[in-house]
């Protein structure tokens, strides 16, 4: 008997395991924020939720309740096969769902935004408004093969796979790609964005408490991409001033040479720190041109306006608003002259046909392919 306890005990542990796992995964980073906006975000997540359920716990509250009153052996319940229609039922079917719709539209609406992206930040914390006068943090980010590379262009240090950031200081991320799209995601600090080659995004977040918190790519980007994840630290400003003095003490220059290099797809990349870093690099980074002697973009852009103004200066083809020659469609009879390669009209005796006086005629003979005159 008790091998046979034992033994049930042991199942119920092994179908319980898959279950264990799963859980062993979740993250609660996303409800465990640490910044403002990250905060927002969950708030959104949680009445949205809350707004959904005022549906579904009571439609699943019915379906036990029905099933239960109207059981087969349940002979007081009312029986009415002829059942057709309910004025009251079918408002509350399509009013209720229909005013939660309404309710979600207006909360998306209005929080898509407010919390843009784009949008430079208006409260540093529920009970803090930012100050308008005070100026953010700037951290440019590239999304490398498989790595991230902040830049800090105010304080001219770089850092691989580490971001920190002073508490309660507003932030503004400019985010490109090398290669391939991608996503920057810090589930604790802001939203997802995408970043782009050849394209500059913008995020704006602050960081609440200090901490050590993990970011990530959240995009399929090839074979390093489970290992594409950075530390974020949250410190006070006198901790992210020694972070700084730190890296310049003991850290190495990022040029064009060794930007290069660190292009080179590589996988689990340890923290690695810059004391110094050019301040064109984001630029020819976002621009294509790192490479020497390659175009930058913004260039060749330039240099096909000022192609486009010359040639509507003179030299191509003319301005719109010029006295273009019109297309003989657009010409009357008298205006459409005569030549070789206008054809002449005949008589309606001949087959012609037309609107008015003016004709025109087909002569299938000069066809490729057309019979000849006189061909058997």
């Amino acid at each position: 008997m008790r091998e046979d306890t034992k033994l049930s005990t042991a199942r119920r542990n092994l179908t319980l395991l898959p279950l264990m796992a799963m859980l062993a995964a979740c993250d609660r980073s996303v409800l465990d924020p640490a910044g403002d906006i990250a905060l927002q975000q969950r708030d959104i997540i949680y009445i949205s939720t809350a707004l959904m359920l005022l549906i579904i716990v009571p439609v699943i509250a019915l379906i036990i309740l029905f099933a239960w009153r109207y059981r087969h052996t349940n002979k007081d319940a009312t029986y009415d096969p002829d059942f057709d229609h309910s004025t009251a039922l079918e408002l509350v079917i399509w009013s209720a769902p229909l005013l939660i719709i309404i309710c979600l539209g207006a909360l998306t609406w209005w929080s898509t935004h407010l919390l843009d992206p784009f949008r430079p930040l208006n409260r540093i914390s529920a009970s803090k408004p930012a100050d308008p006068e005070a100026r953010p943090l700037i951290v440019q980010v590239v999304s490398l093969d498989w790595k991230w590379l902040f830049i800090y262009p105010e304080q001219g240090v770089a850092s691989v796979n580490e971001l920190v950031l002073p508490v309660d200081r507003p932030v503004r991320f400019e985010l490109t790609s090398t290669n391939m799209m991608n996503t920057f995601y810090a589930p604790t600090l802001a939203g997802m964005i995408y970043v782009m080659p050849g394209m500059k995004s913008q995020l704006h977040a602050v960081i609440n408490r200090e901490g050590t918190f993990r970011g990530m790519s959240a995009n399929y980007s090839g074979e390093g991409f489970s290992h594409m994840r950075f530390k974020l630290y949250g410190v006070d400003q006198g901790g992210f001033d020694a972070w700084v003095g730190r890296v310049k003490a003991g850290g190495q220059a990022l040029d064009t040479k060794r930007y290069l290099a660190l292009e080179k797809p590589s996988e689990r990349v340890p923290a690695m720190y810059f004391a110094s870093v050019d301040n064109t690099l984001f630029d020819r980074v976002y621009n294509r041109c790192v490479r020497p002697g390659t175009p930058c973009m913004s260039d060749t852009m330039r240099h096909d306006q000022r192609a486009g103004g010359a040639m509507h200066s003179g030299h191509g083809s003319p301005p719109p608003d010029s006295d273009k020659p019109k297309g003989a469609i657009f010409k009357k009879g008298e205006e459409k002259g005569d030549g070789p390669n206008r054809t002449s009209p005949e008589s309606k005796q001949g087959g012609a046909s037309g609107h008015g006086d003016h004709k025109t005629s087909f002569n299938l003979s000069t066809l490729p392919g057309a019979p000849r005159a006189g061909a058997a």
